[in-house]
């Protein structure tokens, strides 16, 4: 049984989604459809908008035939991290493939700014850290380097945008684990990575989905850009819970916690650097919503995804001293699968090289592990929930 791979977080699952996951099965060949999926946190340093069970189920109705976990240490990191623990992943679980929907829409390009910064490396990272010093945010200096190195040259993959920068690192992380794991990619096809909804368009993007929900749009009105098991399960969440994830929910308790600690115990948190403590503090004291916090505090060095992941810390408790305490991905934690998956897994279980875990129990002894069900339940908490331990309580989910 041929596997391909696809990394994603589906916040929420919609028709962009759905044309990936079909065109990857199809593109690769393959027989089985892997996702790693972002847990209750994601890349973007934001609380999901339904949680990993909500999502896993949206993933298995429309095609995917295993969903497995990405830990909270990867899916809230910068892109080369969050690339490079996904791909582990995919490899260890025996995929022969893995497919990344990019503005590209073609692998060549990719290939040849791969080799291209292998050849110039010492050069890009030393442009790198010369355009970081002059004040710029970190990926505005990585394009800045980029673009010095290409030199206006043409046939090398652009990567100013968003998806192409992903499907850059992806590449990049197999080939630093030396895996033999074939890249591909499809073309992103309606709406931009952070565009709104524009009516007349099937694929909208996720971004512009939750804008156009928390803005006061409903489920309903949302049901042209989502499958309907999409729909139905984004429902049942709203009634079990009477809200979604977002930062503008989960503020008071961020505040809470924010003000509870000196500015001098900020900057323990991981990616909490150069001073931002204390306008994290100062900016927490003054404001009552999270769009005016977080007002005060981003600039043109410090992006909203940057800081927001600085605060996903704060909010777990994630500390400097854990993140560098980590290395590679150690398990393999199933969230959810089809009979498909079932029959994969029981086929090539001799030859997966991490442990399968399904049940967070398991995970008492493992700190990367434990982190998940940590930030889980504060998860769980800052939704209002009082099912504190739910990560114990729900098992694999089984779509037949």
């Amino acid at each position: 049984m041929k596997a391909a791979g696809i990394i994603v977080e589906y916040n929420p699952f919609h028709n962009g989604h759905l044309h990936h996951a079909r065109s990857a099965r199809e593109s690769s060949g393959a027989d089985i459809l892997i996702a790693v999926m972002s847990g209750q946190f994601l890349q973007r340093g934001e609380p999901a908008f339904a949680d990993k069970w909500k999502r896993t189920e949206m993933a298995l109705a429309n095609g995917v035939d295993l969903v497995i976990e990405l830990p909270y240490v990867y899916a809230t990191a910068q892109a080369s991290d969050f690339a490079r623990g996904a791909i582990t992943l995919l490899d260890a679980i025996g995929c022969e493939a893995f497919c990344f929907g990019s503005e590209q829409g073609a692998i060549e390009p990719f290939l040849k700014s791969r080799q291209l910064l292998n050849r110039k490396n010492q050069e890009y990272q030393q442009k790198i850290h010369e355009a970081v010093q002059s004040g710029i945010s970190y990926p505005k200096a990585m394009n800045e380097a980029y673009q010095a190195v290409t030199d206006g040259q043409e046939g090398f993959a652009d990567l100013t945008k968003p998806n192409n920068i992903l499907g850059y690192h992806y590449m990049e992380a197999a080939e630093r684990i030396s895996s033999s794991i074939q890249p591909l990619t499809i073309q992103r096809i309606g709406a931009n990575y952070h565009d709104p909804i524009q009516e007349g368009l099937s694929i909208a993007s996720a971004t512009g989905i939750r804008k156009a929900f928390f803005e006061g749009g409903s489920l309903e009105e949302l049901s042209a850009y989502l499958p309907a098991y999409s729909i139905e399960a984004l429902q049942n969440f709203a009634n079990e819970y009477g809200h979604f994830g977002s930062w503008e929910t989960f503020y008071p308790m961020l505040r809470f916690t924010i003000l509870r600690e000196k500015p001098e115990n900020l900057r323990r948190y991981a990616e909490v650097t150069e001073g931002i403590e204390n306008l994290i503090y100062e900016a927490a004291s003054k404001e009552q919503d999270f769009e005016g916090f977080i007002g005060r505090i981003k600039s043109k060095r410090f992006t909203r995804t940057r800081i927001q992941r600085m605060l996903t810390h704060i909010f777990t408790g994630f500390t400097w001293e854990m993140l560098k305490s980590f290395r590679q991905p150690s398990y393999l934690r199933l969230l959810g699968m089809t009979q498909n998956g079932r029959q994969y897994l029981n086929a090539q279980k001799k030859n997966i090289k991490l442990p399968i875990i399904s049940r967070a129990a398991d995970l008492a002894d493992n700190s990367m592990g434990k982190l998940d069900i940590h930030a889980s339940s504060l998860y769980q908490l800052g939704l209002g929930s009082s099912h504190l331990k739910k990560e114990f309580t729900t098992p694999p989910i089984y779509f037949g």
